[in-house]
């Protein structure tokens, strides 16, 4: 039976403070929300960036403007100000600062697990890779018509990004039409792909996946090693509406519901040796 919950922003799970910011985040289930206080002069690129090391927020944002008003500008140059009772939602890839007098406080829903931590540089960890893809884009895109098909790519990469909150994935990289995330869970890295290929099922989109583990090298906003290059090779192989994961993620999966059929042996280009693939079933 599902069970009603209910937390308090004045007693938060997580405390974060840093020069002109505090955030109070609460955890429901495996949502994190925040109520953030920006005060005047605060600014991403002059309090933020400092701690976390990347050249702009790689976070993606959506919530409530409770009050004072917010300037943000994208890396391509977009550029909006969001004041009270305003809802926003704000890509990947931006700096943001305080505008006027007042503070800014927001209510956020998606964007708040890992905002405003540091990423060790050359730091090693053992992590779930998930890389999705776009079956047959170009044809599609042909189909559709410019104006049309970058809406539906845009609507697809909100969906995407909404799956990876719900599911902790944080979003290393877009692959042009596909995504390269990082789990802390093998099981959640499924799942999320699984919820990512049926929320594109029903924008008339057909997605291949392959989830990965093994060990990554952080640098700010970018993950490197051979684990990257295996996940690559993995969705490649993938079928349309396929996800494929390999023998170390699904060693992971002990204990969880999810059904893996075996998908054979296969040599991944580049990387020595064959290696066993499992389908997710269901």
């Amino acid at each position: 039976m599902a069970t009603l919950q209910s937390k308090r922003f004045d007693e938060p799970d997580e405390l974060i403070t840093l020069p002109l910011l505090t955030s109070h985040v609460v955890i429901l289930g495996e949502v994190y929300l925040a109520r953030s206080t920006h005060e005047p002069g605060w600014r991403w690129s002059e309090h933020v960036k400092p701690v976390v090391g990347t050249p702009s927020c790689q976070h993606h944002h959506t919530g409530v403007v409770i009050s004072g008003q917010m300037e943000v500008v994208t890396d391509a140059g977009a550029r909006r100000r969001f004041g009270a009772g305003e809802a926003l939602e704000v890509p990947p890839g931006h700096d943001a600062w305080v505008v006027g007098d007042e503070p800014m406080v927001t209510i956020e829903f998606t964007g708040v697990r890992g905002w405003a931590k540091p990423a060790e540089a050359g730091e090693r960890v053992v992590a779930t890779l998930l890389l999705t893809d776009i079956v047959e884009s170009t044809a599609v895109a042909a189909e559709l018509g410019d104006a049309a098909w970058k809406e539906r790519l845009a609507r697809h990469g909100d969906r995407v990004r909404l799956q990876l909150d719900r599911f902790r994935g944080f979003e290393v990289t877009t692959t042009g039409d596909g995504f390269l995330a990082m789990f802390d869970g093998a099981a959640r890295a499924v799942r999320c792909a699984a919820a990512v290929r049926d929320a594109a099922r029903e924008d008339g989109l057909r997605i291949r996946a392959g989830v990965h583990a093994g060990e990554v090298e952080r640098h700010a906003d970018n993950i490197r090693g051979v684990a990257v290059h295996a996940v690559a090779r993995i969705a490649a192989l993938a079928e349309p509406g396929e996800v494929l994961v390999s023998a170390s993620a699904a060693s992971l999966l002990e204990g969880s519901d999810l059904a893996l059929e075996d998908a054979g042996e296969h040599e991944l280009k580049g990387l020595p040796g064959r290696r066993r693939l499992h389908r997710l079933g269901g």
